[in-house]
Parts: structure tokens; sequence; C-alpha cells
């Protein structure tokens, strides 16, 4: 196995994890399956759960890729930090797509669907990492 692929994988292994267990947490304990007002919109309690798992992964999964991962790159951290939100955010759509289908059309449990949604998100992450955003200029 490539030295880089081992540590995608220790890495985002961490972070998928840590991701997996806020959402856990959010959903079942902090937010107790309750969905959020926030006013002019109602959030369900599945989707802030992600949300929250979000705000805190989402630059800690950036500083990993970052200085652990994809430390062999010519492009700025700005540039990268670009492009990173921007496979994030097609992330992040994957995921509200997938728990809305798991969870809200097929009516399976929240965390078991976020766990599936994972697999599919990673895959898309990784390839999107590696050819995009901390792809290396020979």
């Amino acid at each position: 196995m490539p030295l880089q692929t081992f540590r995608y994988a220790a890495c985002g292994g961490f972070n998928t994890l840590l991701d997996i267990s806020l959402f856990f947490v959010s959903y079942n304990f902090i937010l107790d399956k309750m969905p959020v007002n926030l006013g002019l919109i109602i959030i369900e309690p599945h989707i802030a759960a992600f949300l929250v798992g979000f705000l805190v992964t989402f630059p800690i999964g950036f500083y990993l890729s970052r200085y652990v991962v994809f430390q062999e790159t010519s492009v700025s951290k700005r540039s990268q930090l670009g492009k990173y939100f921007m496979v994030v955010t097609g992330c992040l759509v994957l995921n509200y797509v997938f728990l809305k289908i798991f969870v809200d059309v097929w009516g399976w449990y929240p965390t078991p669907s976020k766990i599936i949604t994972t697999f599919f998100v990673v895959a898309f992450s990784y390839i999107s990492q590696k050819n995009f955003t901390f792809k290396t200029v020979s």
C-alpha cells in the first residue's frame, strides 16, 4: 500500500470516526432527536446532527489532508483551502441527499444511515482530494 494511501486511510478513518461519533452524540443526546427550529426553517434532527459533525471535522480534515496526507504539493494553502471547500461542499450535498433518502424516504435509523452514507462520501472525497485539491504538479 502506498504511504499516501495509508496516511489517507489513517487520517480519514480518524476523522470519519469522529464525524460518526459527533453525529451519534448530537442526534441522541444534544438534540435529543428533536427538530431544530431556527425561526424561518425547521431542521430535522438527523440533518442538524450531521451539520454539527461537519463544523468540527471540516477544519480537522483540511489540516490532516494538507500536512499529513498530501504533503507533496506545489499549490498554496489558500488555493487548497478553496478547492477543499468545493469538494467538501460536494460531500455536504451527498450527505444531505443520502440521509434524506435513507431516513426520510426509506425509514432507516439515522446512525446506520450516516455510516452507510459515509462509505459513498469517503470514496468521492478521496478521488476528489487526490485529483483536484491536493494534486501534485510534476
